[in-house]
């Protein structure tokens, strides 16, 4: 143990190296684990978190309970827990596995958010109508003089342009936020009509674009190329650390956008827009494996939180289209 409140380097250090080597986990999924098991380890104090036995585990879920922590967030860390100790047991690390005989809390699971397609064409027109009103010449640079745009109204530009472009592409395209962000210049020139991404595991797929996107995509790449930002490596460029814009940042623009809407900002995030893309697609009798395919899911399961969509559809067409519907 490296000091009270931080889990056993050598055993952490070897689980989280299998979950990025072998199962492919990206930063954030480590990051998830390194706090949940950190959260535990505080829990212990000078116990080391290799050594924990179940009633340990057991006393630790009574605790984040007590601390306010929803029955999702419990079931979570209860989750990563579970994984480091099957994988200690495993590795020959320990004799038994302390977590394989503990249950989750109960919890339903809720339905996403999802806003309805005149919310979503109220959003995208606000963020192409807020991009119209401050872009500078059609996005080409000014003739030298009075009324020339200066750098805050040209980042400015660029700034709206972007969120206009990041909002059809999430709703055209149902891309994580994660995947959003960081998507490489390259990927707008893959092809014309698609762009590729790469998502959880590193895995790679094409993901159809629709024209209002391209065109938006088109827009934004213009006012990048005025703004001198076309030999970024990322789509999305920024100066911070990262080099592109960050999930935060993105969130940030969403709920400015909303507000400019009309919209109630608590109800948009990146992650609501690609639960529209899934649920308007199957609403309109999108096949639930191609829905799979687009949003990147490893498992059918994980896209069968959208069936509460197709069962609506079903009675609908039971309704409307069964011989005795109308008796």
């Amino acid at each position: 143990m490296t000091g009270k409140g931080q889990p056993a380097a050598g055993p952490l250090a070897l689980f989280l190296d299998m979950q990025a080597v072998e199962r492919g986990a990206g930063p954030n999924t480590l990051d998830a684990y390194r706090r949940d098991l950190s959260d535990f380890s505080a829990y212990l104090g000078a116990r080391p978190v290799a050594e924990a036995d179940t009633a340990a585990i057991r006393g630790w879920l009574a605790d984040l309970t007590a601390r306010g922590y929803k029955a999702t967030t419990v079931a979570r860390r209860l989750s990563a827990v579970r994984q480091f100790y099957r994988f200690l047991y495993a590795e020959g690390h320990r004799a038994d596995d302390p977590a394989a005989v503990l249950e989750g809390p109960k919890r339903g699971r809720p339905l996403p958010k999802v806003l309805s397609v005149e919310e979503v064409t109220t959003l995208i027109e606000a963020a192409h109508r807020r991009a119209a009103e401050v872009d500078p010449a059609g996005g080409q640079d000014p003739p030298e003089g009075v009324g020339a745009p200066g750098k805050a109204a040209r980042a400015e530009a660029l700034r709206r342009r972007r969120c206009a472009c990041m909002v059809e592409l999430l709703y055209a395209s149902g891309l994580r936020i994660s995947e959003l962000v960081t998507l490489p210049a390259a990927a707008a020139r893959t092809r014309g009509d698609a762009i590729m991404v790469t998502g959880k595991g590193r895995k790679e797929r094409l993901v159809p674009l629709s024209d209002p996107a391209r065109a938006a995509m088109a827009a934004y790449l213009d006012a990048r190329r005025a703004a001198g930002l076309e030999a970024s490596r990322w789509l999305f460029p920024s100066f911070g650390e990262s080099g592109h814009v960050t999930r935060q940042q993105a969130a940030r623009d969403l709920k400015d956008l909303a507000r400019a809407a009309g919209l109630d900002p608590a109800r948009l995030s990146p992650h609501v827009l690609r639960h529209a893309f899934a649920s308007h697609l199957l609403a309109h009798g999108a096949d639930l494996r191609v829905v799979q395919t687009l949003l990147g899911h490893a498992d059918v399961s994980t896209t069968q939180i959208y069936t509460h969509i197709l069962d609506e559809r079903l009675k609908s067409m039971v309704r409307d289209l069964h011989p005795l519907g109308d008796e």
